[in-house]
């Protein structure tokens, strides 16, 4: 690894400075994150809001339920997402017509209009982070990102049903 002057060090923080994968993921990934709410702010989305306008855009009105399914989120956090949408005139929430527990978000005309600028955004948020990196090295970062997936996804199966064997799940 190549060294860097005492400025440029504390500068950029080296995601690998204190030698675990773990830490290096942490590091890129909450850098990441700072630098799409940075892009995605000048269109007045946060990185949870345009992920689910993406599915939104993706799949049409669905069930807010089934919404907070796709994007991994709990219920109160959909909650809190949704409504922070429909303030801004991005979703409409009306009740389902089959199931009057059941809520269906859907994206706006003013939510649909914010798709092209929201694509170009995730273009350019791609671009720079893969910056440097050949199609090749993109292919092996992909391929180890998703082995790490991999083996966290198996951990947290693992240990809900560990959970479940000592305290019984419903």
């Amino acid at each position: 690894m190549e060294t860097t002057s005492g400025s440029e060090a504390r500068d950029v923080p080296s995601a690998g400075h204190h030698g675990s994968v773990s830490y290096a993921v942490f590091r890129v990934g909450r850098l990441h994150h700072m630098l799409a709410n940075q892009l995605l702010r000048e269109i007045g989305l946060h990185p949870s809001q345009e992920l689910v306008m993406r599915r939104l855009w993706e799949h049409g009105a669905m069930r807010q339920v089934d919404l907070g399914e796709l994007v991994g989120s709990d219920a109160a956090t959909m909650t809190r997402t949704v409504r922070r949408l429909e303030r801004a005139g991005l979703v409409q929430r009306v009740p389902s017509p089959t199931d009057k527990r059941s809520v269906i978000v859907k994206p706006t005309v003013a939510g649909l209009a914010l798709r092209r600028k929201a694509e170009g955004i995730r273009t350019e948020l791609e671009h720079r982070l893969a910056n440097g990196l050949s199609e090749a090295a993109q292919a092996e970062v992909l391929a180890v990102l998703e082995r790490l997936q991999h083996n966290l996804t198996q951990q947290v199966r693992n240990a809900a049903y560990l959970d479940c064997a000592e305290d019984p799940c419903s």
